[in-house]
């Protein structure tokens, strides 16, 4: 019966550290899609020096799941003790570090608010100076996304560093003009007409709404993955040390 139960056992450790070995692949190649990835998102993330740490991370936490899925699967199959206690420390930090993430990630949520956005933007937004991350950032998302400011155009109005550097000259900024096709390549409609506010020439949707409409699905998708991913984990991390305690 101990036998029957301590193969079971191991075989259940297989089963869970090869899902494991699935979602650091998954990670890994979301990281290198986000790297390397041609339609727009490459630019923002390299703009940002937080997305772009985000995006190492990413890169990194994948390969090591990766890693000890692997390991995990080969402990089980050859009930080798060093490996299993290898991987159970492994998944434990990589446990709690989540676990830590995503309470600061609830404690900082106010800091995604609409309202938070738009103060940033007209703040700190300067126009096309692609020498200031932040506005490279923007103007970046609103490229690529074809979206203006966080609200709309009316963002502008009240944007004190761009209407002093343009002198009023400018009621929305290059970034905002509608092009064809919506990329950074793309030809502007009417640069001349889009720069006075015509309508016709400017995309009037606010990136806040446009953003979070197109990643609604997937927020909640993410979601759900990082707490079948935690779960897994914390099943992973029984079944090693019952089969650590059970091998002799």
């Amino acid at each position: 019966m101990e036998g029957d139960c301590l193969s079971c056992m191991k075989y259940l450790m297989f089963v869970f550290n090869f899902f494991i070995f699935l979602g650091g692949a998954c990670l890994l190649g979301i990281g290198i899609w986000v790297m390397v990835d041609p339609t727009g998102f490459r630019e923002i993330v390299a703009a940002n020096p937080l997305l772009l740490t985000g995006a190492y991370i990413l890169l990194a936490m994948g390969g090591l799941l990766f890693l000890l899925g692997f390991l995990g699967c080969c402990g089980a199959v050859r009930e080798n003790k060093c490996l299993l206690l290898f991987f159970f420390l492994f998944i434990l930090i990589i446990f709690l570090a989540e676990l830590s993430a995503a309470i600061l990630a609830f404690i900082f949520r106010e800091n995604l608010t609409r309202e938070f956005f738009t103060k940033e933007l007209t703040k700190h937004y300067q126009g096309n100076n692609d020498t200031d991350v932040f506005s490279a950032t923007w103007n970046s998302v609103m490229i690529t996304f074809g979206c203006c400011g966080v609200n709309g155009p009316e963002d502008f109005k009240f944007a004190s560093v761009f209407r002093l550097l343009t002198l009023d000259s400018e009621e929305v900024p290059e970034a905002c003009c509608r092009r064809e096709p919506q990329s950074r390549d793309g030809v502007l409609l009417s640069r001349e007409e889009c720069l006075l506010g015509r309508s016709l020439f400017l995309n009037k949707q606010g990136c806040y709404t446009v953003i979070l409409n197109t990643f609604e699905t997937y927020v909640y998708l993410a979601g759900a993955l990082a707490i079948g991913v935690l779960a897994i984990e914390l099943f992973a991390m029984i079944f090693a040390m019952c089969l650590f305690r059970g091998i002799q």
